[in-house]
């Protein structure tokens, strides 16, 4: 299976969830994505230092050579040609794609390498339970469910969802970009 297989080489970190779903064939994952791995330490060939970029809270679904469901955190707009790059041959023109971006203020659609993007401008909060929200998923929904079948449930709604703009250029978008500035995080008094 495919997201066995991205695990195996090292390529999801922070698992909460990896498994087949009830559906023959589809399997579900739940954690970070790497898109730039770290180096390897002085003197290994496989000790690697941390991820040196992560796609954030990943939601994946898919079967055994396809990405049929992604939804997850970029930091910025510009890392998405790099995820392209890392997993195109998992995806294709029917993966449903549903992004949250921090460094975007209005929802976007575009279309890249042949593959449709929805971003969702990112303040705060888990990606998960946003994605929920978006989604119009109750709790009750998804009570009694598999960890796995939860992504699935999730992907269902998600193939319905349609975001309200007009479809905009990659380059256009970036554009309207800006710096997030993060708040310092402050312990205890």
């Amino acid at each position: 299976m495919l997201l066995e297989n991205i695990d195996q080489q090292g390529l999801t970190f922070i698992t909460s969830v990896l498994g087949p779903t009830s559906t023959p064939g589809v399997s579900a994952y739940r954690g970070d994505l790497v898109l730039i791995q770290g180096a390897f330490r002085e003197g290994s060939s496989i000790d690697r230092k941390p991820p040196e970029l992560l796609l954030h809270q990943t939601a994946i679904l898919a079967d055994s050579e396809q990405f049929i469901f992604v939804n997850g955190l970029f930091s910025e707009l510009q890392q998405v040609p790099i995820f392209i790059e890392k997993y195109r041959a998992a995806l294709n023109s029917q993966t449903v794609t549903l992004f949250f971006v921090e460094n975007i203020a209005k929802p976007l659609l575009i279309t890249l390498d042949g593959i449709t993007f929805n971003f969702l401008p990112y303040k705060d909060g888990m990606v998960w339970n946003e994605t929920l929200d978006l989604l119009y998923i109750e709790k009750a929904d998804l009570k009694g469910q598999s960890a796995e079948d939860k992504v699935l449930t999730c992907y269902e709604s998600a193939k319905t969802y349609k975001i309200k703009t007009d479809p905009t250029s990659f380059e256009a978008a970036l554009g309207t970009t800006f710096v997030v500035k993060k708040e310092a995080a402050v312990g205890p008094v």
